[in-house]
């Protein structure tokens, strides 16, 4: 039985060099959307390019001559799209709704030979050669990067790069593979569950329990553009005018559900990535008096990302589940406190007043989710006289391994 996991961990990036990485996840979204554009055939799908080695030898050549990138990197964006391509080819041939894949996110995917590692640091490379990166490692041993990438029972495979905006932090999620001859480990009879926190925010659209963030910047500016000329077409006043903003808030509809159904796509993908059976959001419910600052599009975007996730999650066999929101966003999610106060939350930063444990507000309650689901479940399994699961573990994929609903393991990271 194949066993895969992922040890997220934070990256020293030297100053000098975080600008490197930067242009070099610019190019690498380049080439993985050029390849999205030559895979995709919007007629049928029986006209998309499903073979990787058919992009690559396409496109490889053009993309090594318009960027700076390694061979490595850009056949790893080739790869990306004509997975991304596959996948919606899949919920095409189901009758459902798809689109050319889009990419946007800030990532770059890594083989063994762009990433090279040593005990203490990775050696990445970049579109101005190679940066070394030390690790900042929790001080609690063995951490989920001594036990799975330091160790000789598990390989390496391709891992993501990732840039946390709001609080400026790369961080590097390594992928690792091991076999078991135990075919009864992680059988469906044991009830085993993983999962995928979100929490849903104004600065960030979405934010995953493993540390991955979608921005809202450029919806809300879009939102603003399309404002800012829905109020120029009114001051006009005539029948010309009137046929205009229909023709615009057509527009802007089309292109609210394109973005949200991008940000969906990549979420399910995320949970995939990170082999979760469930995605989990908070209700809903009195959205507006919890997000007071938040403007209409944002409780729509919401409200439609849930709607998006919960019927496309399943196509790829994971379920999508709701929890209460109470104060996910004011307990500590450090994995021996959960210090609950309103003091705690300081804008887009979380401070505990009781350890200390500092970090992204919206992680903090992406992660607070993920493990109310868990307990939830857990206890719901043990109460029930129907149930022989009632052990069974519920493990919360976060940035550095996993947690459960009762008790907690060092988190690379925080």
């Amino acid at each position: 039985m194949e066993v895969r996991r992922t040890a997220p961990v934070k990256l020293i990036v030297p100053d000098k060099r975080r600008d490197d990485l930067h242009q070099s996840a610019r190019q690498f979204l380049y080439c993985a959307n050029r390849a999205a554009d030559f895979c995709w055939d919007g007629r049928s799908y029986t006209n998309c390019v499903t073979a990787n080695s058919t992009a690559r030898d396409a496109l490889y050549a053009e993309l090594r001559e318009e960027t700076d990138l390694t061979a490595n990197l850009v056949q790893e964006a080739i790869r990306r799209a004509v997975q991304a391509t596959k996948g919606c080819i899949e919920r095409w041939k189901q009758g459902k709704r798809v689109s050319q894949p889009e990419f946007t996110s800030w990532s770059m995917v890594y083989d063994k030979r762009s990433a090279t590692f040593y005990r203490n640091k990775v050696s990445l490379s970049t579109v101005n050669g190679r940066v070394e990166c030390e690790f900042e490692l929790p001080a609690d041993s063995p951490t989920p990067y001594e036990q799975y990438v330091l160790s000789d029972e598990y390989e390496f495979r391709a891992s993501t790069l990732q840039y946390d905006k709001a609080t400026d932090e790369f961080y590097f999620h390594i992928t690792t593979r091991k076999y078991d001859d135990d075919e009864s480990e992680g059988s469906a009879d044991t009830g085993h569950q993983t999962v995928l926190g979100i929490d849903l925010g104004v600065n960030s659209l979405a934010v995953a329990s493993t540390g991955t963030f979608w921005q809202g910047d450029d919806y809300d500016h879009w939102c603003r553009e399309f404002e800012k000329r829905r109020g120029e077409i009114q001051q006009c006043g005539t029948q010309a005018a009137h046929n205009a903003l229909l023709r615009l808030g057509k527009r802007e509809e089309a292109w609210r559900k394109q973005y949200i159904h991008t940000v969906a796509n990549e979420i399910v993908e995320e949970a995939v990535e990170h082999d979760c059976d469930v995605i989990v959001f908070e209700e809903l419910t009195d959205i507006r008096e919890r997000l007071p600052y938040a403007k209409w599009h944002h409780v729509w975007a919401f409200r439609r990302l849930a709607e998006y996730v919960e019927y496309k999650a399943p196509e790829q066999g994971v379920s999508v589940e709701q929890v209460e929101p109470n104060r996910t966003s004011q307990r500590c999610s450090r994995t021996d406190c959960g210090f609950t106060h309103e003091a705690n939350r300081h804008g887009e930063q979380f401070e505990c007043q009781k350890c200390g444990y500092e970090v992204n507000a919206d992680y903090n309650a992406a992660k607070n989710i993920g493990v109310r689901y868990a307990r939830k479940r857990q206890h719901k399994l043990r109460s029930s006289p129907k149930s022989g699961s009632g052990d069974a573990p519920v493990d919360v994929r976060v940035n550095g391994g996993t947690v459960n609903g009762e008790s907690y393991q060092s988190i690379a990271g925080d």
